[in-house]
Parts: C-alpha cells; structure tokens; sequence
C-alpha cells in the first residue's frame, strides 16, 4: 500500500515538472551603428556630451534647416526635446 501511494506521488510529481515549459528570454545581439562619414554638420562638437562630432558622428538631426551631429541616439533625442536650449550656447 505504501508503495502504491509512494508511485501515485512520485508519477503526479513528475507529469507537473514535464508540463512545464522554461522560461527563456533570447536576447537578439544588435550591429553597433557605423559612424556617419562625409556629412557635413553645423556643429563641431556634440551640444549635449561635447564630444567632438567630426570623430564620433553617429546620428543627425535637422532643426531650422540646419543639421546637426550627435554621438549617440541618446544625444539626438536630448536635442529634440529642446532644441532651442541647445543652439543657443
């Protein structure tokens, strides 16, 4: 009789671990973005970090007909939200 319940537990206990299925999040590895070549830009210098534009230009953004260089996508969206704030200095 033991026994008999010892199996009924052991097989319930194994058809629950079977149904699970784990929980694995793939992480899809993204190319770095290449640096912009030969695009002129207004600025020389990134108005957010200050990094130099002319080395590290990686995105651009156009305000009052002007492009302006950033080094990252961080630095654009900084801009955007304030443009007026940054052209000025």
């Amino acid at each position: 009789m033991k026994i008999n319940i010892l199996m009924i537990l052991l097989s319930v206990s194994v058809m629950s671990c079977a149904q699970e299925t784990p929980k694995v999040k793939q992480v899809k590895k993204m190319a770095p973005k290449k640096e912009i070549k030969g695009v002129k830009v207004v600025n020389s210098e990134d108005p957010i970090c200050h990094m130099k534009t002319a080395e590290f230009l990686k995105d651009t953004a156009i305000y009052k007909s002007k492009t302006y260089g950033f080094c990252s996508d961080y630095c654009k969206k900084e801009f955007k939200k304030n443009p007026a704030k940054y052209v000025q200095k």
